[in-house]
């Protein structure tokens, strides 16, 4: 199939996690941001315009950006600590020990998350739902597109029970409507883009638009799909899973991130509650055991079998195998 364009006008991802931040600085002056060297590559430069004195370049320090931000929480700030998702992994010990262990509200922007283009291999941000969601206090959040995220930023302003972070793609989205600021989500719940009845896509992230393209291509092969922006790895939306599973002949899960991510929350809760030995036919698509080279981002999830004709086929999988007859005849239309 042939993916949707953007719109030419859309905004980047960091331009709405910018606008976004400075809408809730409007209402909250305990709303600050921390960069480490890279203030106009995260959108914080945006909140600097109008309020230079709230965001704090700490420089080429990863590791103190984040001890930094800890320490703001800790005297009742907010702070923002936006870090690109494979920079952020040098200050893993600084999350655990000083945000993590400390249940401090730190609010981590990651940007650059999952497979981000030329910048190749160094640069993407492929391990952070796996990093981030081990972590305990630790609330994660997948931003599906401009208008989610815009909603994550103010769930995370709102948010003071501990650490919590959000994800989101380099470039621009789908090109949705973004409301001038965002509305809270509740913690912890997804959201059903589509309902169906065969097959059902679990998407965490911006690869939602590939899941909603690829329910499409089912629905003229004659399979109802419901697709669900679970929105929340951690906490999962338990029963918006455990629906799924219900009602669902096939349950397919689509993460842009590495193994041990959110297809491995779900199935971990699945097990946990005994549900796999029912029998449950479910996939779960991450990135490879592999790092994937320097590229578009397009040809990037091809290289890594997250196309969306990889996508559509590996539904077309998981649903053979609750009712082999019935597919048999759908992939020979296929041909």
């Amino acid at each position: 199939g042939v993916q949707k364009k953007t719109p030419a006008n859309s905004p980047s991802y960091t331009s709405v996690f910018g606008k976004s931040l400075l809408a809730e600085a409007k209402v909250d002056n305990r709303v600050v941001a921390v960069t480490a060297a890279m203030p106009s590559g995260t959108g914080v430069d945006i909140l600097a315009k109008d309020y230079p004195r709230r965001v704090y370049d700490v420089g080429i320090a990863e590791q103190h950006a984040v001890t930094f931000a800890a320490g703001l929480a800790a005297t009742g700030m907010k702070p923002f600590c936006a870090i690109y998702s494979t920079f952020l992994q040098r200050a893993y010990d600084q999350i655990v020990h000083d945000v993590a262990l400390q249940n401090l509200p730190v609010r981590f922007a990651i940007d650059r998350a999952g497979l981000v283009g030329a910048d190749g291999p160094t640069h993407g941000g492929i391990l952070d739902i796996s990093y981030m969601a081990n972590l305990p206090n630790m609330t994660v959040m997948a931003a599906s597109d401009e208008a989610e995220l815009a909603h994550m930023v103010r769930t995370a302003a709102e948010y003071d029970d501990g650490p919590i972070c959000f994800r989101y793609p380099r470039g621009t989205g789908p090109g949705v409507s973004v409301p001038t600021r965002g509305e809270p989500l509740e913690i912890g719940k997804g959201r059903v883009v589509k309902t169906g009845t065969d097959l059902a896509i679990l998407s965490f992230g911006a690869h939602l638009e590939v899941a909603i393209e690829a329910a499409q291509l089912l629905e003229q092969q004659g399979i109802s799909v419901t697709v669900a922006d679970a929105r929340f790895a951690k906490p999962l939306d338990t029963d918006l899973v455990d629906r799924l599973v219900e009602s669902h002949a096939a349950v397919l899960t689509l993460e842009q991130g590495s193994m041990g991510g959110f297809g491995a929350i779900v199935l971990q809760h699945l097990a946990v509650t005994g549900q796999l030995a029912d029998g449950i036919n479910i996939d779960t698509v991450f990135l490879p055991d592999r790092f994937i080279d320097q590229g578009s981002p397009d040809d990037m999830y091809r290289d890594a079998e997250m196309s969306l004709s990889h996508v559509f086929d590996r539904c077309i999988k998981v649903f053979q195998r609750s009712d082999a007859k019935k597919i048999g005849t759908l992939m020979s239309k296929c041909k």
